[in-house]
């Protein structure tokens, strides 16, 4: 039911299928956050025009608001969201890290305080299963520990060993045989104690895994050497995922170190913020410049954007605070994720990814390609 099937492999990058229960994705691939259960300000429909394949939905919210029975009462996250596509669920641990402030953690889960009215709330492995398994997602994370930039030592180590735990115990809680529950690797950006999670980790065989706590605030310099480690140990038969991953730059360097799957609502909230996705870098509709330009953002992109309205149009738009500015500019950003992970795909079944990934990199930073990415490319190529 969730075969996983390398196609090319260049290096360590490669492009894949893997099937779920909603349908067959193809590798690699950035997959939109839609924590409540819809991806800010994109319909589905657009969603899946602009080539969308796996959602992310949230337990923590959806648990909190609607409740996990009023989504299984419509059949499940496709049926409440009108998205008929493969859904993924994060399990909460993330909102063990950023409710920080609002929750407590001991051997059997997380208490938090409720960010909607003050209630108290737990979380356990159990409770985080039992919720996923009613949102009916095709692939459902461990609940885990995420823990924050900078830890110290001891606590990461005592953390990703409360994970180990806790995976054990969703393992034990899960039993509807038409999910599968991802694994997550913590760590930190410490060797070591990626190395100690990686042995306590791997003897689950789960169908796939995911590499966590990275993304957080660290320097990529240090973020990538993590994913290095962690892939370069990961089985090569079943799909890797690096969560909270969403820069263009990031994906690249991932999809050259190994990594099949990314998330992040990096895409969406820039777009909101007045900003586009390109290959020349970050474009600022807020500036002065892009008012009087009548071109496209991407004259190359084909998202509805992009083939109807111009720069100049859409900066009009945010100025007046117009709602239509942030859908479009979204929209465009997503698509352009979706057509990264396609491009480098293509290179990968022509046998060319790491040239094309280099050309991209020397144009995305204007010539000045930063080390930690020229590293992550050597590393990947094997050189």
């Amino acid at each position: 039911m969730f075969e996983f099937d390398i196609l090319q492999q260049e290096g360590r990058a490669r492009r894949a299928t893997f099937r779920t229960p909603h349908g067959t994705v193809t590798t690699p691939m950035f997959m939109p956050v839609g924590t409540q259960g819809t991806v800010k300000g994109i319909s589905p429909q657009e969603l899946l025009d602009i080539g969308s394949q796996i959602v992310l939905a949230n337990t923590y919210h959806l648990m909190l608001r609607p409740g996990e029975q009023l989504v299984a009462a419509h059949g499940g996250l496709p049926g409440f969201t009108a998205y008929p596509g493969p859904f993924l669920t994060d399990s909460g641990g993330f909102q063990v890290m950023s409710l920080g402030h609002m929750r407590k953690i001991t051997e059997q889960g997380v208490t938090f305080k409720s960010h909607l009215d003050g209630s108290r709330v737990e979380l356990t492995p159990e409770r985080s299963v039992e919720v996923q398994e009613a949102l009916g997602a095709d692939v459902i994370m461990a609940f885990d520990e995420c823990p924050p930039y900078p830890a110290e030592p001891l606590y990461l180590q005592r953390s990703l060993e409360r994970t180990v735990r806790w995976l054990e115990r969703c393992l034990e809680a899960k039993t509807r045989e038409d999910q599968a529950l991802f694994a997550i690797v913590q760590g930190g950006t410490s060797g070591e104690l990626r190395e100690q999670s990686l042995a306590l980790t791997l003897p689950f065989a789960t169908p796939g895994f995911a590499i966590g706590g990275l993304a957080v605030g660290e320097p990529k310099e240090e973020m990538f050497p993590a994913v290095a480690l962690t892939t370069g140990r990961l089985p090569a038969h079943k799909p890797r995922y690096l969560m909270g991953v969403g820069h263009p730059e990031d994906l690249i360097a991932g999809v050259a170190l190994g990594v099949d799957m990314f998330d992040c609502v990096y895409p969406t909230r820039t777009g909101r913020f007045g900003y586009a996705l390109t290959d020349d870098g970050r474009l600022n509709l807020n500036s002065s410049a892009p008012r009087r330009q009548l071109e496209p953002i991407d004259s190359g992109c084909d998202c509805y954007a992009c083939r109807s309205y111009t720069r100049a149009y859409l900066a009009h738009l945010i100025r007046a605070e117009e709602m239509l500015a942030p859908r479009m500019l979204s929209l465009h950003n997503l698509r352009y994720l979706h057509r990264l992970m396609a491009r480098a795909g293509d290179a990968l079944q022509q046998g060319t990814f790491f040239n094309w990934a280099t050309a991209w990199g020397e144009r995305y930073f204007r010539q000045e390609v930063p080390a930690w990415f020229q590293k992550a490319l050597e590393t990947g190529a094997g050189i």
